[in-house]
């Protein structure tokens, strides 16, 4: 049994999986063709109180991480990943909230939590990936305003969003000392969106350019303190990476049960596939691996209710989670053999979207050093 959740949680629980069902299930191949999901399931999901489950009223849901933390695993659950909910709600609105001024949180929360305007972060770079410290974006101080300059790529809601908190040099000399996080709108002359960007899985999700050519924002857009950017991102990236590995737990276990009633009830050689002992064997380990990786990003999750999750171990959580969801998702492909190359049966589909896991919140070679840098202290322990 576990023991993280609150009834209230299991209640959202079951309106998040009606919603799904209903609003995104019948749909979500449709959108993955488009490479876009309509602004009307935004709207639909904010009348329902999806979004910004995590922030008080009337910025949100009222609810805590833990409503979050549903919404993740039922979208995991039948692989709609390419739903940006989470990166809108649980990492761009909560930099608004916890860094905003109270006329920042009341200009843009509401119409988040209602879906009117989603949102995005734009981190990466053309030649940076997960090296913060090396964006060339500038925003250059003149009076009561910045005028911004510099390109992004990769960036999810990249079409849809109607607020992008850029993330700039305002003191380039100063390294990462010299970054803010400033918030620009949709329709800002000079902000342009670049093309949809192809990829190899989470097709629903729209991932873009964005281009900055002498955008003029008011110094009010500007969230927190000027050069203080690198440190709140450093604060907030340890929920970014148990989302992640939120929703790859709770897709190990939807897609393990699924490769269970498959092997059941597929024949070869005139034996159910459970029937063979290397079946039992593969599915059995994936058992053992899935339960412990549970255990564990549950433990990370009731840690973070508490406000206690540690960069290193949010680091430990979303390394584990991504590498083990590609290992075992492409298991359980291999045990649906030629179906599971087919996207009707899901787990192929599941498979490539895991991939990218590997890769953003931070990729696994950085998780590894974050990790290391305490090796030395734990012997002290």
């Amino acid at each position: 049994m576990r023991t993280v959740y609150r009834e209230d949680h299991e209640q959202f629980r079951t309106q998040v999986r009606r919603f799904v069902e209903r609003e995104i299930m019948p749909f979500y191949a449709e959108w993955e063709e488009q490479g876009i999901v309509p602004k009307s399931v935004w709207l639909k999901a904010g009348a329902e109180g999806l979004l910004n489950p995590l922030l008080p009223e009337p910025y949100g849901g009222g609810g805590d991480f833990g409503h979050s933390a549903v919404l993740l695993e039922e979208f995991g659950r039948v692989n709609c990943a390419g739903v940006a909910f989470p990166l809108h709600s649980d990492i761009v609105a909560p930099y608004i909230y916890t860094y905003g001024s109270q006329a920042q949180r009341d200009r843009w929360l509401p119409n988040m939590a209602s879906g009117e305007t989603i949102g995005a972060i734009a981190m990466t770079e053309p030649g940076t990936g997960s090296d913060l410290k090396a964006i060339r974006t500038t925003a250059q101080r003149e009076g009561d305003h910045y005028i911004i300059n510099g390109s992004k790529t990769f960036i999810s809601n990249g079409q849809n969003a109607g607020i992008v908190i850029v993330i700039a040099k305002t003191d380039p000399s100063a390294g990462a000392k010299g970054i803010s996080l400033i918030c620009v709108e949709e329709g800002t002359p000079g902000f342009s969106k670049g093309r949809k960007l192809k990829k190899i899985g989470l097709h629903a999700q729209d991932t873009s350019e964005l281009f900055f050519d002498n955008v003029r924002v008011p110094v009010g857009n500007r969230l927190g303190e000027e050069n203080n950017g690198f440190k709140y991102l450093m604060q907030e990236l340890a929920q970014e990476r148990l989302v992640i590995a939120v929703r790859a737990a709770a897709s190990i276990e939807a897609f393990l049960k699924r490769t269970i009633v498959y092997t059941r009830d597929r024949k070869i050689f005139g034996n159910s596939l459970l029937t063979y002992q290397n079946t039992r064997f593969k599915l059995a380990e994936a058992k053992a691996q899935c339960v412990m990786l549970r255990t564990f990003v549950d433990d990370c999750l009731a840690l973070h209710l508490k406000r206690e999750l540690t960069p290193e171990r949010a680091a430990m959580a979303k390394l584990n989670a991504s590498e083990m969801q590609c290992r075992l998702l492409d298991e359980f492909l291999q045990l649906h053999g030629g179906y599971g190359y087919m996207s009707e049966y899901m787990v192929g589909s599941a498979w490539v979207d895991a991939r990218v896991g590997r890769i953003y919140g931070g990729s696994s070679e950085v998780m590894k050093e974050i990790i290391a840098r305490n090796l030395e202290a734990d012997l002290d322990d």
